[in-house]
């Protein structure tokens, strides 16, 4: 619980991944703000694509952030594309933005949407495809329903939150922080009605800052649940009972807005897609921790999935 408060609002915040490579690499730019990676097997007519969206912060297209090095997300694609499954996974613009020493702090939720969309439509006009899945992980789950309406064949949530995000930062501040459950609930009430404010704790303001209000405003508008029951289309809604972050309630509310949906939750999977055995520390330890394989049972979930 308390590493959601660290990294969620960082705007500025088959067995096979043992296998011998069965893939071809290349760098692609979709645009001047998208920069990714397409794996395409070498195994098949490359027919199948899932385009992978990571989570809050400044994301790259392997899942790390500035201290945090674990490639999950690059241990993902490169399971799925053993598999037989082309994947795309690209780096959050802001990290582009950083690169270049060039941030932009106007940057809202939305951009993330749109950046998906300009992915999705990319490969839909190469049409090399006949299918295309969007896999959103995380922040990347709520950002994925928004980009997959009426244009992909199939969406999977991540360890993706069924809540309002200002309803998520109440929870999780209440329980690391009770004392300051009720001005969170506060902030969040002023934020929900599209207002900013100044009158906020200090131990609060690197979850409400002044620059980072506009962007939870437009993040807040956003109920996952309600979006969710707007696809019509596949959907896998995949969680651990070992993630910090994301609780398997959260899984279960978007199952329930979508009864057509498959909801799998994986035993002892935590957040950045690892299988921890032990407690707390080690499951935080494990997001610095690049040897570690992502669940195999995740993997088969999803390849099931794609290809059924």
């Amino acid at each position: 619980m308390k590493y959601y408060l660290f990294v969620v609002l960082i705007l500025f915040s088959t067995r096979n991944y043992s296998q011998d490579k069965l893939y071809t690499e290349e760098d692609i730019s979709v645009s001047k703000w998208i920069d990714g990676t397409l794996l395409s097997p070498t195994t098949n007519d490359k027919e199948v694509l899932a385009i992978i969206i990571a989570g809050s912060g400044p994301t790259n297209r392997n899942g790390n952030q500035n201290f945090l090095k674990n490639n999950s997300l690059k241990k993902l694609a490169e399971s799925l594309t053993n598999n037989g499954i082309s994947t795309f996974r690209y780096d959050k613009r802001i990290v582009k933005q950083i690169k270049k020493g060039n941030v932009d702090k106007d940057i809202m939720f939305d951009d993330f949407v749109s950046d998906a969309s300009d992915v999705i439509n990319y490969f839909k006009e190469e049409d090399k495809y006949s299918k295309i899945y969007v896999i959103g992980h995380s922040q990347g789950s709520l950002v994925g329903m928004l980009a997959s309406k009426d244009t992909v064949d199939g969406f999977i949530s991540l360890a993706g939150a069924g809540n309002n995000i200002g309803d998520v930062l109440v929870e999780q501040v209440t329980k690391m922080a009770p004392k300051l459950g009720e001005e969170t609930q506060r902030i969040v009430n002023i934020l929900k009605e599209g207002k900013t404010t100044t009158d906020y704790p200090n131990a609060l303001a690197s979850f409400f800052g002044q620059d980072l209000q506009p962007f939870m405003i437009n993040w807040m508008q956003y109920n996952p649940t309600e979006v969710i029951k707007e696809l019509k289309m596949p959907i896998l809604i995949i969680n651990g009972t070992k993630d910090l972050q994301v609780s398997e309630s959260e899984a279960e509310l978007l199952k329930t807005a979508n009864e057509n949906a498959t909801l799998t939750i994986i035993e002892n999977m935590n957040h950045v897609l690892f299988e921890i055995e032990g407690d707390d520390l080690e499951n935080s330890k494990s997001y610095n921790e690049s040897f570690r394989p992502i669940s195999p049972q995740l993997i088969d979930s999803i390849t099931e999935f794609i290809k059924s």
